[in-house]
């Protein structure tokens, strides 16, 4: 999706705000347990054997983050919000599609038909939100700092929601739990993170072609470059804006699902991933859905391979070294577009 533009340009002229959102997200995160803590790294293979091995694991977990990022890159691509409440979506995802699984107050559905339910009712939440909420706050001209102090809060009322609801407790689907890895030569992967990965890809490749092959993502690119501009051409603004927080919606609830199935289950697991779903973004070019995929893979990539030098619990702040540093090379992100200043 093309980088927007227009009023997007002041917030990227705004480092504050970026950083900020950044910032906070650090602050929220730090003290929760890093992806795999505990796990020790095998040594009994060669080098060149751990290391294929963390790659693969790498774009496993970037495909998963990248699933999750894409939804907030959309939002912001559209209406220039940073949505803090994000990562309650993929937490709420997660934990719906257990009740229908795996809880005894649930009816107990096999987690294919469990997870589809889940999903719609990601991209029903999606919808009713903007519904509900931003679109009579946009209605009402409420500022931007306003709107983001909005998710905060909104964020807050859903995680501790569903900690009422679900509790502290982790937990894990009942299928596909334990399974022993495929060897495929002096690396392995399990038969359900292999089906998980190609599940992400194929979700995001079939992304792609709906904003470039179709008549909608032709409008969401188009609102996002210049919405006035969009609505001047006949667009209905709102429509657009309703489906793309329907999809944000229902790729967040998948993406909750597949990080569920492949770790596990926690209150706030999406919480712990918003931070790498930010970084994502505004490493492959805040506002743009192919950058947030990309810029995704790359902090998923360099957290797992980070672990064979480094200990497990620095593997989050390796890939925000790595933003940093490619940030200072190209400001604008790996796909961003330079903005014109003045």
């Amino acid at each position: 999706m093309s980088e927007t533009s227009g009023h997007t340009g002041n917030i990227m002229r705004c480092p504050r705000v970026l950083l900020t959102a950044l910032a906070l997200a650090l602050v929220m995160v730090s003290a929760s347990p890093a992806r795999g803590q505990g796990e020790e790294v095998p040594h009994g293979r060669g080098f060149a054997a751990r290391l294929l091995q963390a790659l693969i694991d790498g774009v496993q977990f970037g495909v998963i983050i990248a699933i999750t990022a894409v939804g907030l890159s959309l939002v912001f691509g559209t209406i220039h919000l940073i949505n803090f409440a994000h990562g309650e979506f993929v937490t709420m995802g997660a934990t719906f599609a257990l009740f229908l699984n795996a809880s005894a107050a649930g009816p107990g559905w096999h987690l294919v038909p469990a997870a589809a339910v889940a999903v719609g009712a990601g991209a029903l939440l999606g919808g009713a939100v903007d519904r509900g909420l931003w679109r009579p706050l946009r209605a009402r001209g409420t500022g931007m700092i306003n709107l983001f102090i909005v998710t905060i809060g909104l964020s807050l009322l859903l995680r501790h929601i569903i900690l009422v609801l679900y509790g502290t407790r982790p937990a894990s689907f009942a299928q596909y739990d334990i399974q022993n890895p495929v060897e495929f030569g002096p690396v392995g992967i399990t038969p359900r993170d292999l089906t998980v990965t190609l599940l992400a890809v194929l979700v995001l490749l079939g992304l792609a072609l709906l904003l470039r092959r179709t008549r909608i993502g032709t409008a969401v690119r188009a609102v996002s470059v210049n919405r006035d501009l969009a609505e001047a051409s006949g667009i209905d603004v709102q429509r657009v804006v309703l489906v793309v927080w329907m999809l944000a919606g229902a790729l967040a609830a998948l993406g909750g699902v597949f990080f569920g199935l492949v770790e596990i289950i926690t209150w706030d697991m999406g919480f712990k991933l918003l931070l790498l779903m930010f970084a994502g973004i505004i490493l492959g070019g805040l506002g743009s859905a192919y950058g947030a995929m990309v810029g995704s893979l790359v902090i998923g990539i360099v957290a797992q391979v980070s672990t064979l030098w480094f200990p497990v619990d620095l593997q989050y702040a390796w890939a925000l070294l790595v933003l940093i540093v490619v940030l200072l090379v190209r400001p604008q992100g790996i796909l961003g577009r330079r903005e014109r200043m003045g």
